[in-house]
């Protein structure tokens, strides 16, 4: 937009000053460096991010399995105890003694959190295990990993176009700062004979 709107540096004008032009050729390389490289690097960022998270998403495939827990007793809510998941909309969970079988057949006892509004003791509830059987989050899914991957290759795009858009506006600066210290030495020597030509002083 500013290379659009800072055409009119580029016609022959009197006035025009060579900052002038060096602004609109800068303002015209800026916009082109962020149509080029701004969908590059996003394009190569999300790959990169695309290629981590499915290869992540297969290991937690691989290493978590789903198993079926059987409630012993409900546990008391500490005050402390703030489950982010009931407070995201998703459905209630409930902090329980529970008993499993862990892939490798062994039993296992514990506090877990089932996703039970009110559970009742031999209620059953299913729990993301590793394959010893200890706790783990559920797996990433391949949708929620190529999400992620888009939004990290959209926010590269976008702060490689801050970056840039933001070295354009600091050598702009530059370059009017310049300009006003040349206006301000340039009025320094034209300044004590300023209006009084021709008074005989």
């Amino acid at each position: 937009m500013r290379a659009i709107s800072g055409l009119w540096r580029w016609r022959r004008n009197p006035l025009r000053r060579g900052t002038d032009l060096a602004e609109a050729w800068l303002a015209l390389l800026a916009l082109l460096l962020i149509l080029v490289l701004g969908p590059v690097i996003g394009s190569f960022t999300g790959h990169a991010a695309q290629d981590a998270l499915q290869r992540s998403v297969r290991e937690q495939q691989d290493s978590r399995r789903l198993v079926t827990a059987t409630v012993i007793r409900k546990l008391d809510r500490s005050p402390l105890d703030v489950d982010p998941e009931a407070t995201s909309g998703r459905s209630p969970r409930t902090r329980v003694v529970a008993d499993w079988t862990a892939p490798d057949g062994t039993s296992r006892h514990g506090a877990v959190m089932a996703g039970l509004q009110t559970p009742h003791r031999g209620d059953h509830f299913d729990l993301w295990t590793d394959l010893h059987g200890r706790i783990a989050a559920r797996p990433l899914d391949s949708a929620t990993a190529t999400t992620h991957a888009v939004l990290a290759g959209a926010g590269a795009a976008l702060l490689t176009a801050a970056l840039i858009e933001g070295g354009r506006r600091f050598a702009v600066w530059r370059m009017v700062r310049r300009r006003y210290a040349r206006w301000d030495q340039a009025w320094d020597r034209a300044g004590p004979d300023w209006g009084r030509t021709g008074t005989g002083s």
